[in-house]
C-alpha cells in the first residue's frame, strides 16, 4: 500500500510541474510582450483562450520536431511550413476560419525553452512586425518539448477568435463532461490506492 501512495505522489507531482513549468514559460513571455509593446506605445495583449487552444495544437504539432533554419522564426517567409491538420486544430478549439483570417500563428524553437531568447525569437526576428500591429489586442500561448506557439488576435471580425456560434454549446457541453469524467477516473484510482 505505501509503494501505491508513493507512485501515485510521484505521477501527482510530476503532473503539477510539467504545468507550473508551462504556465511559468507562458506567462514569463506574455509579461515581456507586455513590456515590449508598452515601450512601442501599444496596448497590452490580452489572454485569449480559443488562441490558447490553438496554439496548444499547433505546439503538439511540432513537438517533436527538430529546431532548424526552416522552422519557427528563423524561416525564410514566403517557405512556412503548412498546417495541413489546420481545420482539424480549429474544429477543437470551435472555432471556423472566418474569424482566425486576421489573426496570426508564430511558432518558434528555442531549445530549454530559455527565456530571454524565448522573448528574442519574438521581439527581435521577422515575428516583431505582427506585434508592432496596433490591431493585435490578444494573445494565446503554448508550449511542447523545445516548441512555443503564439497565437495573435485581432480587434476584427476576422481576427478576434471568437468561438463558432453553432459549436458553442456542444464544445461547452463536450468540456464539462470530459472534465467529469475525468475527475470520476481520478477518484476512481484514489479509491483503488486506498484499498
Amino acid at each position: 500500500m505505501g509503494l501505491r501512495i508513493f507512485l501515485f505522489s510521484f505521477f501527482l507531482l510530476a503532473v503539477m510541474l510539467h504545468s507550473a513549468r508551462s504556465d511559468d514559460t507562458s506567462s514569463e513571455l506574455l509579461d515581456g510582450l507586455n513590456k515590449y509593446r508598452n515601450s512601442l506605445n501599444l496596448s497590452k495583449l490580452t489572454e485569449n483562450k480559443n488562441a490558447a487552444c490553438l496554439a496548444e495544437q499547433v505546439a503538439l504539432a511540432f513537438k517533436d520536431q527538430d529546431c532548424s533554419n526552416s522552422t519557427g522564426s528563423d524561416t525564410v517567409p514566403g517557405t512556412e511550413q503548412q498546417f495541413p491538420n489546420f481545420p482539424d486544430y480549429l474544429s477543437t478549439c470551435h472555432l471556423n476560419a472566418t474569424v482566425t483570417r486576421d489573426g496570426s500563428v508564430l511558432p518558434a524553437c528555442v531549445p530549454g525553452l530559455v527565456s530571454d531568447l524565448v522573448l528574442s525569437n519574438y521581439t527581435k526576428s521577422q515575428y516583431n512586425q505582427n506585434l508592432n500591429d496596433s490591431s493585435v489586442v490578444g494573445i494565446g500561448i503554448a508550449d511542447e518539448g523545445n516548441w512555443i506557439v503564439v497565437v495573435l488576435t485581432t480587434n476584427t471580425d476576422t481576427g478576434n477568435y471568437a468561438p463558432a456560434v453553432e459549436d458553442a454549446t456542444t464544445g461547452s457541453a463536450a468540456s464539462t463532461v470530459g472534465f467529469h469524467y475525468a475527475m470520476l477516473l481520478l477518484v476512481a484510482f484514489a479509491m483503488f490506492l486506498v484499498s
